[in-house]
């Protein structure tokens, strides 16, 4: 068990690179550099760190290729560097499974502070643990003490983000969520004003629990306000194992 986090960052400017490195040592977190993308796939492969910091703009292969590539088979957290603007890159980068982003330039105490709130969504929050340890809403079954999700039967493969979003929503089923509430008990009171980064998580739990996703019957938009978890059971909290 490591002693620090382990953070990788990708990036290909040695002096932004020198920058980081040194911000997270300070920090109390241990860093690798990747210089490009085929590096930073080997180094998550051999090294397995806590977190990374990928920048969009790498020689080789794109950042978002990098992305795409991590998200096929690992969970870990990944906070995506962009340009101011990048706009487009950054919900692209949303949209493939990046947990948060951040604008360059920025200083240490804005990155600590990101590091920190994704770091702390992918620790399991016993506060969030409902009563039931299953629930089932037609198709959709959510086992709690597992941490797992099927669809039909079938395993549905989540993030620590979508599922801690998706059990948010699973326990108030029925009930119209605003943006801001589940940008404050899925993320953190520091990202009230990202919807962006809610419907790019809404968008990617949609495609792995609905059968159609742009005619959604679970995850249903409530527009200008927020989103509800559809029952279609009479009893959608589940029983006691």
């Amino acid at each position: 068990m490591r002693e620090n986090p382990l953070i990788l960052v990708v990036e290909d400017e040695p002096r932004v690179s020198r920058y980081l490195r040194s911000s997270l040592q300070m920090s109390g977190y241990d860093a690798l550099v990747a210089p490009d993308g085929v590096k930073a796939l080997e180094l998550v492969q051999e090294n397995r760190p806590d977190l990374v910091l990928l920048d969009l703009r790498l020689p080789r292969m794109s950042g978002l290729e990098v992305l795409e590539n991590i998200r096929r088979n690992n969970d870990v957290p990944i906070i995506v560097l962009t340009a101011n603007d990048a706009e487009e890159d950054k919900v692209k980068a949303l949209m493939l499974g990046a947990d948060d982003y951040i604008t360059k330039p920025f200083g240490a105490r804005e990155l600590q502070a990101r590091i920190v709130a994704v770091l702390r969504r992918y620790r399991p929050a016993e506060s969030a643990a409902p009563r039931a340890t299953v629930y089932e809403n037609k198709g959709l079954r959510i086992d709690y003490a597992a941490r797992q999700v099927t669809v039909n039967r079938k395993p549905v493969h989540l993030t620590p983000t979508e599922y801690r979003l998706l059990i948010t929503m699973a326990e108030n089923t029925n009930r119209v969520l605003t943006h801001d509430y589940l940008l404050a008990h899925v993320w953190g009171a520091e990202y009230a004003d990202d919807v962006h980064i809610l419907r790019a998580t809404i968008w990617r739990l949609r495609q792995k629990v609905e059968t159609d996703p742009t005619n959604p019957e679970y995850i249903l938009n409530e527009p200008g306000v927020g989103y509800r978890l559809r029952s279609h059971e009479p009893d959608t909290q589940g029983a006691e194992a």
